[in-house]
């Protein structure tokens, strides 16, 4: 579990299936981040089960309530098309759309981005998005990614669709010039 000023991270739980669904269902939420909106509770729990289960995958928590509103997750050990180095990962993320323009990604990424660096041992995060999909390419601007590459052909599998996609990369370095 991880803490900041306004937020808890912590592991998913079975019981948060229904929160899941509330904001997994809006289609403004999973399509531009490459997944299908949820159709129900049940297919929450499987998400839960079988794809919130890495291990640097937390839930994001208001301290107010504990009640899930999001996800972000550092991925880990060549889990990644990003990389294939075990000192580098990728961090994903999603936040459901009430709670978007309320600085909640930016406070749980930076958590998550220094643990990565100084309990995980990372030398290098790597973050990307779908072309269109301002806010995330702007969390990651106000987090201090750099722009590392353009793909014009990256496979949306849920999808079977093809899309643009934006790479963006922070090293440990960088990271601790800008927050050190």
């Amino acid at each position: 579990m991880l803490e900041t000023q306004r937020l808890i991270l912590r592991k998913w739980t079975e019981e948060d299936a229904e929160s899941l669904f509330e904001y997994a269902k809006d289609p403004e939420v999973g399509p531009i981040t490459g997944w299908p909106p949820h159709k129900n509770v049940e297919e929450s729990k499987n998400v839960i089960r079988n794809v919130l289960n890495g291990a640097e995958c937390y839930a994001i928590c208001r301290k107010e309530n504990n009640i899930a509103i999001g996800s972000i997750e550092l991925i880990l050990n060549s889990h990644t098309d990003m990389t294939e180095r075990d000192d580098e990962c990728e961090l994903g993320y999603w936040l459901g759309q009430p709670f978007w323009g309320r600085g909640y990604m930016p406070e749980a990424a930076s958590a998550l981005i220094r643990h990565g660096f100084e309990d995980l041992g990372m030398t290098t995060i790597w973050c990307g998005y779908y072309d269109g999909n301002r806010k995330s390419k702007r969390v990651q601007e106000k987090l201090g990614f750099v722009f590392h590459h353009t793909c014009n052909e990256v496979p949306v599998s849920l999808f079977n669709e093809v899309r643009v996609g934006h790479t963006n990369v922070m090293t440990k370095d960088h990271w601790e010039k800008l927050y050190k």
